[in-house]
C-alpha cells in the first residue's frame, strides 16, 4: 500500500493578518485625544463599593441529616368522618368526608387524597 498523504491545516492568509496588524498599529499610534470627564462627588463620605461576593463552599455539612417533613400526607388527613350527614354525602354525591389538620389549605388536601 502507498503511504497516505498527510492533510495540512489551512493556514490563515498572511496578507490579511498583516493588514489587520498594521491597522491596529495605526490606531495605537494615533492615540485617543478626548478628555475624560471628572466624576462630581456630591458627598464627603466615602462609601466602599460592593465587590465580588463568592458563595460559601463549606468543608462539611452543618446539619447531619435533613429535617423530617412534619406535614406529610398522614398528618394532613387525620380520619374519615362517620356522622349521618357525612354518610349521606357519601351515598348521594359519592364524596368522601374526612377530618383534616386545622388551618390546612385545600390544594394540600386534594394532593393527599390521591396518594393515600
Amino acid at each position: 500500500m502507498a503511504p497516505k498523504a498527510k492533510k495540512e491545516a489551512p493556514a490563515p492568509p498572511k496578507a490579511e493578518a498583516k493588514a489587520k496588524a498594521l491597522k491596529a498599529k495605526k490606531a495605537v499610534m494615533k492615540g485617543v485625544h478626548s478628555q475624560k470627564k471628572k466624576k462630581i462627588r456630591t458627598s464627603p463620605t466615602f462609601r466602599r463599593p460592593n465587590t465580588l461576593r463568592l458563595r460559601r463552599q463549606p468543608k462539611y455539612p452543618r446539619k447531619s441529616a435533613p429535617r423530617r417533613n412534619k406535614l406529610d400526607h398522614y398528618a394532613i388527613i387525620k380520619f374519615p368522618l362517620t356522622t349521618e350527614s357525612a354518610m349521606k354525602k357519601i351515598e348521594d354525591n359519592n364524596t368522601r368526608v374526612h377530618c383534616g389538620r386545622q388551618g390546612q389549605q385545600a390544594p394540600h388536601q386534594t394532593g393527599c387524597e390521591e396518594t393515600l
